[in-house]
């Protein structure tokens, strides 16, 4: 078992970037503002349970269904990398309700913080990193989302709107990088 903290670093950008809970802050201060509040600590549980979830019984589910991680790492890295290009060109390809009932399960904890992407994105770095560097940097994004799920209306006023799409786009263009990386290291696994 390694343990590298350039790898840490990595992965824990990498579910930053894609969970994306700074670019949904306008999202969740609207739920906020129709439903009243917001169980910050429950949507940051149930959603750090769901991709420990995956992280572990991931692997077996895929075997069932006759895919291999690196297969899954492909399609996985395909898919971060159209979440990346929707950050970084502001066009929505991925759709979502978004006039759904409000609520801290649906769609905060699920699909908003561990959505498909989110998901997706923890099973294909299984393909390059050690499950302990993706446990802690997932950990990591939990405490991160907690403190951004507490502190919204602050977060909003520090930043302001051009803040928040500068961020957004920031992260976007990080994450087109892994998701490129993601694809080139497993891409080979299929000439062979």
């Amino acid at each position: 078992m390694n343990f590298n903290f350039d790898e840490l670093l990595t992965v824990s950008f990498t579910l930053f970037a894609v969970i994306d809970v700074v670019g949904s802050i306008p999202l969740l201060i609207s739920i906020k503002t129709k439903s009243g509040i917001i169980q910050e600590f429950k949507a940051t549980i149930i959603s750090g349970a769901l991709m420990i979830l995956f992280l572990f019984a991931g692997k077996p589910f895929l075997k069932m269904l006759g895919v291999d991680i690196r297969s899954f790492a492909v399609g996985g890295s395909i898919v971060l990398f159209l979440l990346g290009l929707e950050m970084v060109l502001g066009h929505e390809i991925f759709k979502s309700d978004k006039d759904s009932p409000s609520g801290t399960v649906v769609p905060i904890a699920f699909p908003l913080i561990a959505g498909s992407g989110t998901l997706t994105t923890v099973m294909s770095l299984k393909a390059n990193f050690d499950e302990i560097v993706i446990l802690i940097a997932i950990v990591i994004n939990l405490v991160v989302i907690y403190i951004v799920l507490k502190s919204l209306k602050w977060i909003e006023k520090a930043l302001g709107k051009a803040g928040l799409l500068a961020v957004r786009k920031f992260f976007g263009v990080i994450l087109l990088a892994i998701a490129v990386k993601i694809f080139g290291s497993n891409i080979a696994a299929f000439g062979k």
